[in-house]
């Protein structure tokens, strides 16, 4: 089997407002999406995401943190300021947090159910495969 996609869970009526974050802030393409289900696609990347409008309560920031969105970034923590400034002038409250001094992550408790997303620095994602 290939790994084609991950999927994770936005509060109800957010799927516009994270299609605009993944498109206009991180460059991702819309591949498909229905009314409350989106797939995403960030060039030169061969594994989608998708979101799914869910009615689930939403987490808490520890419960998040083996469950979200790494991203890359030789900037992270401004990285997820800038996002996080994204939200707030939308009227969203965040958090930033790190889990490491290498690891840091944004959560937008309105909107992310089950996850939050993280930038990192590159050396972490250095495998030697």
């Amino acid at each position: 089997m290939k790994l084609d996609h991950c999927s994770n869970r936005i509060a109800q009526g957010k799927v516009t407002l994270m299609q605009e974050l993944f498109v206009n802030e991180l460059g991702f393409k819309l591949l498909r999406g229905l009314p409350d289900e989106i797939w995403l696609r960030q060039k030169d990347s061969n594994v989608d995401i998708q979101f799914c409008e869910s009615n689930s309560s939403l987490s808490t920031v520890s419960d998040k943190q083996n469950s979200h969105i790494a991203f890359i970034s030789n900037k992270p923590e401004k990285e997820l300021e800038r996002l996080a400034a994204w939200f707030r002038a939308r009227g969203y409250g965040t958090k930033i947090g790190s889990w490491s001094d290498k690891e840091f992550y944004l959560d937008v408790p309105e909107v992310f159910v089950d996850f939050s997303i993280e930038a990192m620095y590159p050396e972490i994602a250095e495998y030697d495969i």
